[in-house]
């Protein structure tokens, strides 16, 4: 009877220690599986804050951060009649373009203007200020024509000479002398003085002012200067030291 009760006892001893055994290598499965979840978890949360973070940069690269005021100058003329004076006009040309997302490439086009969805720095400024009504085509080959000796060009070419940089910093500084813009400063921390809609002119490029600003309140440049560019609103007069003029149409 002794007997025969000490081997009950003994098997379900043996009994828990099996069911203990299982039951801790369960726990250490799970344990390892809440691990590798919460691991998981991490490495996404990480991913997820990395992509935010790199796509908030990116769309924050022509986000109007400055905290101040500046009111918007206004032009007193509407060349194209639609209600919207020309200031405006040359802004909206300008983003009106660059929401195309035009290919860099140089060309010449029967024309003058490109038709191809390609084009420079000096288009994106010739098609705001389409935009507003002024063909500055014309406008150019005009001045080149009335003033030949401002100009260093053999044989005029309406198809290209209001597309390149050199011709254009001429034609505005025409255009100022004759009333028809003005010359204003080329301190980019003067920032009232600096507005949506004028026309800023580098050594080797151009652009139109934009009216949003970075946090010292200096305005992004709306141009098209590079092959693959996608943001076309930037922040760049920080950056440049070779700002040869600054206008605006009156």
């Amino acid at each position: 009877m002794k007997k025969r009760q000490r081997a009950v006892l003994i098997g379900a001893a043996v009994l828990c220690v099996v069911a203990l055994v299982g039951a801790l290598i369960v726990l250490h499965h799970s344990a390892g599986s809440f691990s590798k979840t919460v691991n998981d978890l991490s490495t996404e949360a990480s991913h997820a804050s990395s992509s935010s973070s790199s796509s908030s940069s990116s769309s924050s690269s022509s986000a109007n951060v400055y905290k101040g005021h500046i009111a918007q100058v206004h032009s007193h003329n509407d060349t194209n009649h639609n209600g919207v004076d020309d200031q405006i006009d040359i802004l909206r040309g300008a983003r009106a373009y660059a929401a195309t997302q035009p290919e860099y490439k140089s060309e010449y086009y029967q024309g003058g203007y490109p038709t191809d969805h390609k084009g420079v720095c000096t288009d994106l400024v010739a098609a705001a200020f389409k935009y507003a009504g002024f063909n500055l085509r014309d406008l150019v080959d005009t001045d080149i024509r009335s003033n030949p000796g401002n100009y260093d060009i053999a044989a005029p070419d309406p198809n290209i000479d209001y597309r390149r940089v050199m011709n254009l910093k001429v034609f505005f500084h025409d255009w100022a002398a004759q009333g028809k813009a003005t010359a204003l400063t080329t301190n980019i921390h003067d920032i009232k003085a600096w507005q949506g809609g004028d026309v800023v002119i580098f050594r080797n490029h151009i652009g139109i002012v934009s009216d949003k600003r970075d946090a010292a309140g200096i305005p992004y440049v709306i141009h098209h200067n590079y092959r693959g560019q996608t943001n076309f609103e930037e922040d760049v007069l920080p950056h440049r030291h070779d700002i040869a003029a600054h206008y605006r149409v009156r």
